[in-house]
């Protein structure tokens, strides 16, 4: 029988924390992963040339994986490209967002905290997000650009540094009514991996939100909404594989911590080599 399959994507591993949650809910799916590291990070490309990147991207995976949905595990991604992404192809495509609709949801001081990436901070999708969800609470927001190399270190296994962190943290909290701030949410996935360095060096009582777990159980939804239903095909374990369009950095460590997510070796993705083929799958043609 046929079978669904997704594909996870981001600029680095920071995707791998919504896969972690999607093998809990789905351990049955194969779930190819698809890392644009020869870009990272995203929130240092102009918008423009962003969208077109991921859309790129995107079209090429589509060809070559054939994912029954797209799962964008990359907060930046999905602000800037998400909507161009639905406009040029045509399946079903999961994003994340900042947790503020949650983090005013729990919040009773009614000021809540948001560390992302600076791209996701200065745009206007955040304040959007916030007039629709959070119209009654104070938002203090961080765009934190050494976060994601740091947890890109820290994946690896490598020395988180401490110093950092606590200094990315004295920047959200120390702002103007920073100390009312009760709830804080992670607006950039690659912070799952230094949740417990954040909580460790947050002032006391603070919720840390983590919004993983909930674009997994989105995507759970998406699939069983598809004609497939969550049927499984018989044979061996087709789990999916792990892809990157650029040099792994520090590749054997890498793959220690790519083992626990079920991938076994990291594929090179040639995005250039797909492209032709791409162009045929898109609903609509690439804005010139």
């Amino acid at each position: 029988m046929t079978h669904h399959r997704l594909l996870a994507f981001d600029s680095g591993i920071g995707g791998l924390s919504v896969v972690r949650e999607l093998r809990a809910l789905l351990p049955g799916i194969p779930i190819d992963y698809l890392a644009d590291n020869a870009v990272f990070p995203y929130g240092e490309l102009p918008d423009a040339v962003l969208i077109e990147r991921v859309c790129m991207l995107v079209g090429a995976a589509l060809v070559r994986f054939r994912p029954d949905a797209v799962v964008v595990a990359c907060n930046t991604a999905s602000t800037v490209a998400l909507s161009g992404l639905r406009a040029r192809f045509d399946v079903p495509f999961i994003g994340c967002v900042p947790p503020i609709k949650w983090a005013a949801e729990v919040s009773r001081t009614r000021t809540i905290g948001l560390l992302a990436t600076s791209a996701t901070v200065r745009r206007p999708y955040l304040r959007d997000l916030q007039s629709r969800f959070a119209p009654d609470c104070t938002l203090l927001a961080h765009g934190a650009r050494g976060l994601a190399d740091i947890a890109e270190a820290a994946f690896r296994h490598r020395a988180v540094d401490q110093a950092a962190i606590a200094h990315e943290l004295d920047q959200l909290f120390g702002q103007d009514g920073g100390d009312r701030i009760d709830v804080v949410g992670i607006g950039c996935t690659h912070y799952s991996f230094l949740l417990d360095t954040l909580r460790e060096l947050s002032p006391a009582g603070i919720t840390w939100l983590d919004p993983a777990a909930a674009v997994a159980r989105r995507a759970q939804f998406v699939l069983s909404t598809l004609a497939l239903g969550l049927c499984m095909a018989a044979g061996p374990i087709d789990r999916g594989r792990a892809w990157f369009t650029g040099p792994a950095k520090d590749a054997e460590r890498l793959l220690e911590g790519l083992a626990g997510f079920g991938y076994a070796e990291i594929m090179p993705f040639d995005v250039d080599a797909a492209l032709p083929a791409a162009t045929h799958h898109a609903a609509a043609p690439p804005a010139s």
